[in-house]
């Protein structure tokens, strides 16, 4: 409850304080930031700014790996009341896996609709009717203490990680590449009390494993008006405990630096972020499809 409080009073306060003077492209890639404070920050000054062109990077961070910037993204939408965020809204209402972004999101979505004389179509939370055990989370942002839960819903499994990527790149720099990207998937499932990695917890608890294959479709450096920009996409296909494909997954990110400030022997760490964040961009989504596979 207190955090819900604190999201509450800076999703307010963002609204009163004077707009900083930042342009929206500058804070747009502010999200891409891998220090979530940043991202914070970059997310209530869109907010603030009340330009119309921040309605594309406040959808973005609906998706974003932290529940407080979805949060705050999600009462900034609502506030916005562009109809065109309304099926973000509607999905985040309806997907997202805190329970305070999902509040958030559907006060947003009502919101949206009421302003533009729309149906805001927001299902009523589903009714668990399996009969394995159930996991009960308490209300809390997503990774913190106050989410924890008493049983994952969630087996998963990590099988392979490789760079397929187009490109002259090196077998040690694709491994390279390969190893970020697993690690981060590692770590954030991990972190994740709806998730459990092992065997004896699955059984415990009724769950059915997923694997997850993840690969670097993409991974460019280009130039683009006074920036260089490393580009990141990654491609996860979710298989079955007997090797059966089930659906993949797609997300990138891009980092950016100014040309003047571009320095060539950094590249593998501007690869590394911007590969970091794209994994991280992609963990909600991915865990979202993976509950909604194991309900079906």
């Amino acid at each position: 409850m207190k955090l819900l409080v604190g999201v509450v009073a800076v999703a307010l306060a963002m609204f009163a304080a004077p707009a900083r003077a930042d342009s929206v492209d500058d804070l747009t890639k502010q999200l891409s930031s891998s220090n979530e404070k940043a991202r914070v920050s970059a997310t209530v000054s869109l907010a603030r700014l009340g330009d119309k062109r921040s309605l594309k990077p406040l959808v973005t961070a609906l998706h974003d790996p932290s529940a407080e910037v979805r949060a705050i993204a999600a009462v900034a939408l609502g506030k916005l009341k562009h109809k065109a965020a309304l099926p973000s809204l509607r999905a985040a209402a309806s997907d997202d896996t805190d329970d305070i972004v999902r509040k958030k999101a559907r006060e947003a979505a009502l919101a949206v609709a009421k302003a533009n004389d729309l149906d805001a179509e927001l299902p009523e939370p589903a009714v668990a009717t399996s009969s394995k055990p159930q996991a009960r989370h308490t209300k809390g942002f997503g990774h913190s203490p106050h989410a924890v839960a008493d049983a994952p819903d969630l087996y998963v499994m990590i099988k392979s990680s490789s760079d397929d990527s187009p490109g002259k790149a090196d077998k040690p720099t694709r491994k390279q590449n390969a190893e970020v990207v697993k690690q981060v998937l590692l770590d954030s499932f991990k972190s994740a009390p709806q998730v459990t990695m092992t065997a004896a917890d699955a059984q415990r608890w009724g769950l059915d494993p997923r694997t997850i294959d993840l690969s670097v479709v993409k991974m460019d450096v280009e130039t683009n008006g006074g920036y260089v920009e490393i580009a990141a996409e990654l491609r996860l296909a979710i298989s079955d405990d007997k090797g059966k494909m089930l659906s993949f997954l797609s997300g990138g990110a891009k980092v950016q630096i100014p040309s003047a400030k571009f320095k060539g022997q950094y590249l593998q760490n501007y690869r590394r972020e911007a590969l970091e964040g794209a994994m991280h961009g992609m963990f909600d989504k991915l865990l979202a499809h993976l509950r909604q596979q194991s309900q079906s």
